[in-house]
């Protein structure tokens, strides 16, 4: 072994460089983030062959004063923390003070700024192989510009790892897009080879601010978007989530529309991917990944950035909290959408992911031998009234469907909430010809027939929706033996002879901590040695599961999130096998009246537009566009 010396500064920044220049969109991203925590709100971005022959970037910050120039290329010099308290309460997207140090030692480097309106700056270059830079006077209004050019010149090794030009653009187009969604004030433009590709005006509205997520998102991701905007007070201190989460059926085959951002810091974290998992568990089919834009506020001491070379990574010190946050903010949202939403839009076939507003008052204790379904007198639907509304004129036109709905109406001995607001019990007052036009039309409105005994075709205000009755009636379910499951509390059953598991003392110790909150599920453990426990009690409903390998998935999720909910899923699929085997199965016959009130269940159960798989339980074709299957007005 050589002796112990101190490295080269060149060398060491190559070294540095590794770490934080990664490829050319590596430059883009500490590049910008140096130009908002300097205030700017127009930024250009200029690039040519993907990053790789040059970078140059453009803002309207608060500049650098002349005698700060070499210092901004030297290694662990900033601006931004001066001591280690504000390390621990970090405002700035950039702390380290090494980015540019490391980017000039890769590359050549050109650095212009001005912090005055004198039109009058200072420029400072480097080529990598010199650490020593010259100041020289140059034009310049407020601001700073940063010119990056031949990336990797001197390190021929790294330069083989690039992939193609358009590959590399598209690495540094996305890095702009994401800061973009966080920086609402601040205008951005970009180009490729003197060609514009991206101009994003500053977002001072909420409509503003929509029309840009639709130009980073999508437009089909904000026409699916559902918004949500919570705080609380917690052990974190105030929390606050806001943003976009999209409907369940808007998912996608990769995880490749998930930007989530700490005080406007975007980052991967496994606590919050764990919990938003947990949100959409119930609703998204397998194998599909949810789509989201989410803002987490939170007091900059509760959060840890400074836990990798990127800052793509974040540990937060209360992870319990912020977890339990994050799934009952999204969770609330999911099941709180009417199917109201979802109907109004006439314009094309589509299918629902929502749900009512509240939480259910369900109505009667499940049994798997009856449909669950509400009963209406069989009265107001005899096959005679009933052709006589369906059949007339011009029934497909789009000016008679709320006429046709009307005259249902008159027929249908609608659901009527008591003073009391109890669903349990309905009025038998039919609608009259002058109620009906008063009477708010019901979403999915009212059954017509059933087709191949699997589907019941209905027809509202905006013109037909088709329901799986299976499905539709396997959610309804599944959510009413929820209900009775959690109201009921969790049964605990004693096990006649305790089991014993081997762990890991920190598995132990996790254990021991989290005791209580395992109890409430009627999970009772106790503590045999330093590195092995009993299982006392469990619940009742997972009395035949495999204990010992649940035991260790739940430790795993305690140590790795701050909180579980392996109890819950297990019980949950339990309760889904149990609601499947209990609903309605195809070819079974329905009267209108239980056509109907199927429907009226179907608006008021939370997470309806799916079943427990995931699969889509209702869709509604407009009007016009049956209109426009047969060519009708053309």
């Amino acid at each position: 072994m050589k002796r112990i010396q101190t490295l080269d500064p060149r060398l060491a920044n190559q070294i540095a460089a590794g770490e934080v220049v990664e490829r050319p969109s590596s430059v883009v991203k500490e590049c910008l983030e140096n130009s908002l925590d300097a205030g700017a709100n127009e930024i250009e971005v200029d690039i040519e062959q993907g990053g790789i022959k040059k970078i140059k970037i453009r803002d309207n910050g608060s500049g650098i004063h002349r005698d700060d120039l070499p210092l901004a290329l030297s290694r662990h010099a900033t601006s931004k923390i001066s001591a280690f308290e504000d390390l621990e309460k970090l405002h700035s997207l950039g702390f380290r003070g090494e980015a540019l140090a490391s980017i000039s030692s890769v590359s050549r480097l050109l650095l212009k700024s001005s912090d005055n309106n004198s039109g009058l700056g200072w420029q400072v270059s480097v080529a990598g192989k010199d650490m020593a830079a010259a100041i020289d006077e140059c034009a310049h209004p407020q601001g700073t510009t940063l010119e990056v050019r031949d990336l990797f010149f001197n390190t021929p090794a790294r330069r083989k790892f690039l992939k193609t030009e358009k590959t590399e653009f598209a690495h540094i187009e996305d890095v702009l897009k994401k800061l973009s969604l966080s920086h609402f004030d601040v205008g951005f433009t970009l180009q490729h080879n003197q060609k514009t590709v991206q101009q994003l005006r500053k977002a001072n509205n909420q409509m503003e601010i929509e029309r840009r997520v639709a130009a980073v998102c999508g437009s089909t991701f904000m026409e699916n978007a559902l918004h949500l905007d919570t705080e609380i007070e917690s052990d974190a201190g105030k929390l606050r989530l806001s943003g976009w989460i999209a409907l369940p059926t808007f998912s996608r085959s990769q995880a490749d529309l998930q930007y989530f951002f700490v005080n406007k810091r975007i980052i991967r974290d496994k606590v919050v991917s764990h919990a938003v998992r947990q949100a959409y568990q119930d609703v998204l089919y397998h194998g599909r990944h949810p789509a989201y834009v989410l803002y987490l506020e939170i007091d900059p001491t509760g959060v840890d950035v400074n836990v990798h070379p990127t800052k793509h990574e974040v540990r937060f010190r209360d992870q319990r909290s912020v977890h339990g946050f994050i799934y009952k903010s999204l969770q609330r949202v999911i099941a709180g959408v009417s199917p109201e939403r979802l109907t109004e839009q006439t314009q094309k076939v589509f299918t629902p992911a929502q749900v009512t507003q509240q939480n259910s008052e369900f109505r009667n204790p499940v049994s798997q031998n009856t449909l669950l379904f509400n009963q209406f007198p069989a009265s107001a639907f005899s096959q005679g009234q009933y052709a006589s509304a369906s059949l007339g004129e011009n029934k497909t036109s789009s000016h008679k469907v709320g006429e046709q709905i009307q005259n249902y109406a008159r027929l249908y001995q609608g659901e009527q909430r008591n003073q009391s607001g109890d669903r349990g019990n309905f009025s038998a007052h039919p609608f009259s010809s002058d109620s009906a036009s008063q009477q708010e039309i019901p979403p999915l409105g009212f059954a017509l027939a059933q087709l191949h005994g699997i589907y019941v075709l209905a027809q509202n205000q905006h013109g037909l929706i088709l329901v799986d009755m299976h499905a539709a009636h396997e959610r309804i379910t599944y959510e009413r033996l929820k209900q009775s499951f959690d109201l009921g509390r969790v049964v605990s059953q004693p096990l006649l002879v305790p089991e014993a598991v081997a762990l890991s003392e920190a598995e132990v110790n996790c254990l021991d901590d989290n005791k209580e909150m395992l109890a409430r599920f009627g999970l009772e453990i106790q503590r045999l040695s330093e590195e092995s426990v009993a299982i006392r009690a469990v619940p009742a409903i997972l009395k035949n599961s495999e204990l010992e390998q649940l035991l260790r998935d739940m430790v795993s999720d305690l140590l790795m999130h701050g909180a579980t909910s392996l109890l819950e899923e297990k019980s949950n699929e339990l309760l889904s096998s149990m609601a499947c085997h209990g609903s309605v199965r195809a070819n079974r016959a329905l009267t209108l009246t239980e056509m109907n009130a199927l429907l009226r269940d179907i608006e008021f159960t939370e997470r309806s537009g799916q079943c427990n798989h995931g699969r889509p339980t209702w869709i509604q074709i407009p009007v016009d566009e049956l209109d426009k299957w047969f060519m009708r007005g053309q």
